[in-house]
């Protein structure tokens, strides 16, 4: 407001530029469905690095295809990747550890916790009184615990630990907090161990060689759990209405590639699955990525209307055939065939971070790193079948190696014309959509007139206007490259009446060059006409 006038004199008004800068957003965040050997089960998490993957999920196993899954996106270049672990069980498969009468539990389910050992000690009493003095406590009411998984020997220490009173150490605290390995019982009350382990044999002079080892050293699991059961159907992927599974992404504020490898490595994905994750892909402004049943062994097995994706919830998911080959490490590195859909979203990041996401993710360019060849080899008049049904086909290539060659969804087939025919105009509507959605929320509640309209011309074409600068559109000057449309013709007085501001935004996409046709002439030599 104007600041009130009421003596003579100079008097200073900021006025605000009506510019709020409207941020492009993430392309290649790859979310990750499947069962894992380890990691929570009730949430999404993002993971940025393959070791990161490991540290919170476990390594490679060949029970576990989400992990090849993992590996291969971020060997092909990608950065981050959203986790979603499933756990089916009817009952809890939480293993169980005594450390002296303190009840724990593993932190995750599954037999990965059957590995684990608890150590719990104390220090001198005479040496924690300072300590105990600053926590509130007694020096005996302080405890040191020790967790080792003994199957990949990483070990977790915690010292000055107490579950007596309400302090910055108390151990349920601790252990939610930092450990990665075990948290107390649930439903139980902590208790002060009763014991602690020994540290010396029975003649109290030689020490105890291996602590981890040694039952009267250490405590081992209770006893063993088993591990998830198979996902055979789709309702195993996740249930809409409990927001399981699949639909536990929508804990995630965004992610824009999707991918559900098969349960199994030789298997595949439950067919009503690819119609509801197509579907979710929707809602999320997302693209599916589709990977073939391991029965389509050749090109006459290809058959796109068999995986029940159809209608426009094609547009935003994209299948690729055949299925890859690579080694195996768990196997001696003998070769095995493996879904594809992680590398694809590992070569969609890195032609985005290289090119942007109006690039094809497809050509010479998009090398499929860690594969040694293709589970069908195909030449051109078979690519030629595939391409214009919508099947996006893997190719090997003298000197180029194995690439990506093929960039539609599956609404791009020839016969639907479809405008969403290409994989890379989908994912810059999708990435339009979801950055105007996010940028213009202050608009709502807003005087909805000429002075509001004006501000939303502003930030979207000034939105547009970087893209274009960045060759992301048609055209050699911005009017023939977008419009942005917020007047008195879009919103009108109806509209105004319901609170409604309609905003119309239009882009001329840049499509791939997917057939390059060279035409050569001889010249007519010196006749003259």
């Amino acid at each position: 407001m104007p600041a009130a006038l009421t003596y003579p004199g100079v008097y200073v008004e900021e006025i605000p530029s009506g510019v709020r800068t409207i941020t492009g957003v993430a392309t290649s965040i790859a979310a990750f469905v499947g069962r894992a050997a380890m990691g929570p089960t009730d949430r999404p998490v993002m993971t940025t690095s393959w070791d990161d993957y490991v540290r919170r999920f476990g390594d490679l196993d060949v029970a576990y295809p989400l992990g090849f899954a993992v590996r291969d996106f971020y060997l092909n270049g990608g950065a981050q990747a959203i986790v979603v672990r499933i756990f089916k069980s009817a009952a809890s498969q939480l293993a169980q550890l005594d450390a002296k009468g303190l009840a724990l539990e593993a932190a995750s389910p599954g037999p990965w916790g059957n590995t684990l050992r608890v150590r719990v000690t104390k220090t001198e009493a005479a040496k924690l009184s300072d300590v105990a003095t600053l926590l509130g406590v007694t020096a005996n009411d302080l405890f040191n615990l020790a967790i080792r998984d003994t199957k990949t020997g990483a070990t977790e220490r915690f010292i000055n630990l107490t579950a007596t009173k309400a302090s910055p150490r108390h151990v349920t605290g601790i252990l939610l907090n930092e450990s990665a390995f075990v948290r107390t019982k649930a439903g139980s009350t902590p208790k002060d161990p009763t014991d602690v382990h020994k540290t010396l044999k029975a003649d109290n002079v030689t020490p105890i060689e291996d602590v981890w080892a040694d039952d009267t050293a250490s405590t081992k699991v209770a006893a063993a759990v088993s591990d998830s059961d198979a996902l055979a159907a789709a309702a195993d992927f996740g249930k809409e209405g409990d927001g399981s599974g699949v639909y536990m992404l929508r804990q995630a504020d965004l992610f824009n590639l999707l991918c559900i490898p098969p349960d199994t490595l030789t298997g595949d994905v439950p067919t009503a699955l690819h119609a509801d994750a197509a579907a979710y892909c929707v809602k999320r402004r997302a693209m599916y990525i589709v990977d073939p049943p391991s029965a389509w062994t050749s090109v006459d097995a290809v058959k796109p209307d068999d995986l029940g994706i159809s209608g426009q919830n094609a547009r935003n998911a994209a299948l690729y055939f055949p299925r890859v080959v690579e080694r195996n490490p768990l196997r001696g590195d003998q070769p095995e065939t493996f879904v594809a859909s992680g590398a694809l979203a590992g070569v969609m990041a890195r032609t985005d971070v290289t090119r942007g996401v109006w690039k094809a993710p497809a050509g010479v360019d998009a090398s499929l790193t860690g594969v040694l060849g293709l589970s069908v080899a195909l030449n051109d008049q078979q690519n030629g079948l595939l391409n214009p049904i919508g099947v996006n086909c893997l190719r090997t290539f003298p000197i180029v190696g194995n690439i990506v060659w093929g960039a539609r969804t599956m609404r791009g087939a020839d016969a639907l014309g479809d405008e969403y025919k290409y994989v890379p105009v989908r994912r810059v509507a999708l990435f339009i959509e979801e950055s105007l959605f996010r940028g213009l929320k202050w608009v709502v509640f807003e005087p909805n007139d000429e002075p509001l309209w004006g501000q939303i011309r502003l930030n979207v074409g000034s939105f547009m206007n970087d893209l274009f600068r960045q060759g992301a559109f048609q055209g050699t000057s911005a009017r023939d490259a977008y419009f942005v449309k917020c007047d008195k013709d879009t919103t009108t007085q109806s509209d105004i009446n319901h609170g409604i501001v309609n905003v119309v935004v239009g882009f001329a996409p840049l499509k791939p060059a997917e057939f390059v046709v060279l035409k050569i002439q001889q010249m007519a030599g010196q006749i003259q006409t």
